[in-house]
């Protein structure tokens, strides 16, 4: 029961993470040392398990699968996402300095750790770390799309997203919030609209079964070159999470709200110069000090508990 508490709790924080834009809760399962277990529980989940279940096996399909593990974090996820929906959009919008402070902590500490496990430097493995960087900063700066929530849109966001939420570094919300979706996802997650959700969802388990498999592969074959692309992906999503921006242009969302469409990052002096708003950035140098050190505390209590 005590290891299945830590799962449990561990779900709660990887599902904190995935409802802020900018921030994986791929991160969260990498730093707390249950990645690989995660991925290799999700590639097992292949069509001859179905096949398993039609024949009664159910027993031989809840271990093939991990099932105890990834029921016990699935409802560490779910509970903490319908728990935690309104409290972060609510401190995004009044407090969102402090709370991007947080995770830029969080995010730049787990560049070292991820880093760290890579055991060689070559080119080839330097080349994966630009083009991870690249790559992830690229997505960052990009437009949001205005798309429709539409049965369709939601089942492929899902299906897209779910394979963000799985990288460190690159956010599902946020990929939610390029394509124009997550106002529309997290509204349903708030008025517990369903069937929406249902389609959302149908999404995100084809996406993940897909993409997992992969993933895993790559760790099992290319660990090297696979673990310095994913150190890349964290470097380049700094750029999303820098708490001191300026918008540039903004967007009205499908509810009529004016949202932020493009920033432009800035120093805290800048910020308030040109926001004319307090850049509060002494609490936010100590929230960033608060995320590398709850971050190194996860890492440490996620060996010490494999081990």
């Amino acid at each position: 029961m005590k290891d299945y508490l830590f799962i449990f709790l561990r779900g709660v924080a990887m599902g904190a993470a995935d409802v802020v834009p900018g921030v994986s809760g791929g991160t969260i399962a990498f730093i707390s040392g249950i990645y690989d277990r995660l991925l290799a529980a999700i590639a097992a989940c292949t069509p001859d398990k179905l096949l398993w279940l039609l024949r009664g096996r159910f027993a031989d399909t809840w271990r093939a699968v991990d099932g105890p593990f990834l029921v016990t974090l699935l409802a560490g996820i779910l509970c903490s996402i319908l728990s935690l929906a309104r409290l972060i959009t609510y401190a995004l919008e009044h407090h969102g300095v402090l709370v991007w402070s947080f995770f830029f902590g969080l995010i730049l500490v787990s560049v070292y750790l991820v880093g760290r496990e890579i055991k060689r430097w070559n080119a080839w493995t330097i080349m994966a770390a630009v083009a991870g960087t690249l790559f992830a900063y690229l997505i960052t700066v990009a437009a949001p799309l205005s798309l429709s929530v539409t049965p369709l849109n939601l089942f492929f966001g899902g299906a897209i997203a779910i394979c963000a939420m799985i990288l460190p570094g690159i956010s599902g919300s946020f990929i939610l919030l390029l394509l124009g979706l997550y106002t529309g996802v997290l509204h349903a997650v708030k008025n517990l609209e369903f069937g929406l959700l249902g389609l959302f969802a149908l999404g995100c388990v084809a996406g993940l079964l897909s993409f997992a498999r992969l993933l895993s592969w790559l760790l099992s074959h290319a660990r090297n070159i696979t673990l310095a692309f994913l150190t890349g992906l964290l470097v380049g999503s700094l750029n999303k999470v820098w708490p001191w921006k300026e918008t540039l242009t903004w967007r009205t969302n499908s509810h009529g709200e004016q949202v932020p469409l493009t920033e432009a990052n800035l120093w805290p002096q800048q910020y308030s110069q040109l926001v004319g708003e307090p850049s509060l950035w002494q609490a936010g140098l100590a929230l960033m000090v608060l995320g590398v050190v709850l971050v190194l505390l996860l890492e440490w209590w996620g060996r010490r508990t494999a081990a």
